[in-house]
């Protein structure tokens, strides 16, 4: 009860101090605070993790309005749940070393990469911003929490003889007319898969993608013509 105290003075103070004056405040709300108990008034306040829960279900359906597909909806939802359950706080209560801890544990634990990482500071960042955008919270604690960086991996292209040994090995007009587009355009597989008939102009030798682009593991949709 003592943090969720701490935490709120400190939130409702972000904006008016700098980040030596907050670290001052911490330490003299902790020197205070330290000798002395707290309890709610009532016992018939909601589930902190019930509440939590109902304002994620807000966010969710602010990213459905938004346009973010299915598939992105349930990532977000999971990954953002699993924070919540794991932290077992209010919303208003977490913390940058909170988020910093979860994050440095969950790569600890998994042994996951630097880019899934960063995918899941970036969902948090989301979150966070949507809360402080909608009055929930005075600062996202998310702020302070830079980009994790990693190591770019340049891929590999065919040569011209790879490409060739691909056009040689092709049965059918259909699988020399689906390499021929790939190379040619530089399109990815996932995108050439969705191309429809009606997409496609003969006559202008072109055609439509939908091209999505992954950023927050929203989608985002345009249309390049080819």
């Amino acid at each position: 009860m003592k943090e969720i105290v701490k935490q709120g003075i400190i939130n409702e103070m972000a904006n008016a101090l700098n980040f030596q004056q907050l670290q001052l405040l911490e330490k003299v709300l902790h020197q205070n605070f330290r000798d002395v108990e707290m309890s709610y008034r009532t016992e018939k306040q909601q589930p902190m993790i019930e509440k939590s829960n109902s304002i994620l279900d807000l966010f969710i359906s602010a990213k459905k309005v938004e346009g973010c597909s299915e598939k992105s909806l349930k990532y977000y939802q999971f990954t953002i749940e699993a924070m919540l359950n794991t932290l077992d706080k209010k919303i208003t209560a977490i913390s940058t070393n909170d988020l910093r801890s979860y994050l440095a544990d969950y790569q600890a634990r998994k042994n996951t990469s630097k880019v899934t990482i960063d995918n899941i500071r970036r969902i948090f960042s989301s979150f966070f911003s949507w809360l402080e955008d909608e009055d929930y919270i005075i600062k996202s604690p998310v702020r302070r929490i830079h980009k994790v960086k990693s190591a770019k991996t340049v891929k590999a292209t065919l040569s011209d003889e790879e490409i060739e040994v691909l056009r040689d090995n092709c049965k059918e007009i259909r699988d020399l007319a689906l390499v021929e587009i790939l190379s040619s355009t530089g399109m990815r597989v996932g995108e050439l898969v969705k191309i429809n008939r009606d997409d496609v102009d003969f006559h202008e030798r072109s055609c439509i993608v939908n091209q999505f682009i992954s950023l927050e593991h929203l989608s985002k949709s345009t249309d390049i013509v080819y």
